[in-house]
């Protein structure tokens, strides 16, 4: 099985590829039920976001395509995700939804995706980054796609460093994990240390979203370098 580094330098059981792809094709017939409403502030602020940058957009995770009727019909979008299953009801929805901006769908990995260097605007990734089996490396490999001047808009669940809180996410780690994500080891500080060691990758924005603010819409700008200088 996978494992990653904790930043205390100790190492932790982690989620495999497979266990992934297998919790979210169980999720499929369900997702936009349970996480629909939840995460729908969430969602439509991250949006917003992408709408006002424009262009063409990667949406890692895209899952049932419940987020793809709320980009600016003027933007390109390709959508990925690890689960088939989750893909067959994004593709009914562009379908049904005669969603003409959306480029393609595909079954692929966050950690390994199929696209040259600088080929998006915007990378989206919406409550993917603790659902992956290194997620330090998912978010390198969404900088690589990401043209310069382009942004990285991720919403993600922000763990307790230390406290009661933190106590009670490790207790439940060994619970949700086979629900195919994660509620410990996602500190600000693990996402502040991967932007340290990141070429090129910039803060441009971070804030609490809904529910129970324990999640965070970041956006990461990616340098251009030709203009910096």
């Amino acid at each position: 099985m996978a494992k990653i580094m904790n930043l205390d330098g100790t190492q932790q059981l982690d989620l495999t590829r497979g266990s992934v792809e297998q919790a979210y094709d169980r999720w499929a017939p369900v997702y936009d039920l349970v996480f629909g409403g939840v995460f729908a502030k969430g969602r439509q602020a991250a949006i917003a976001a992408t709408n006002k940058i424009g262009g063409r957009v990667l949406e890692v995770g895209v899952g049932t395509g419940i987020s793809l009727p709320l980009y600016a019909p003027n933007l390109r979008i390709f959508g990925t995700d690890i689960s088939d299953a989750m893909l067959d009801k994004a593709r009914r929805r562009v379908s049904e939804g005669n969603l003409k901006n959306v480029e393609g769908l595909a079954v692929m990995d966050a950690e390994k995706l199929e696209f040259p260097d600088n080929s998006f605007d915007v990378v989206m990734a919406q409550y993917v980054v603790t659902a992956v089996p290194n997620p330090e490396k998912a978010l390198d490999e969404f900088a690589r796609v990401l043209r310069p001047g382009g942004e990285l808009i991720i919403l993600t669940r922000v763990s307790a460093d230390t406290g009661m809180r933190r106590f009670i996410e490790q207790k439940l780690q060994p619970v949700v994990r086979p629900l195919g994500f994660r509620t410990a080891e996602f500190a600000w500080s693990r996402y502040a240390k991967w932007l340290a060691g990141a070429k090129g990758m910039e803060l441009a924005e971070r804030r609490l979203i809904p529910p129970l603010g324990h999640f965070s819409l970041v956006r990461f700008r990616k340098v251009d370098i030709a203009k910096a200088a």
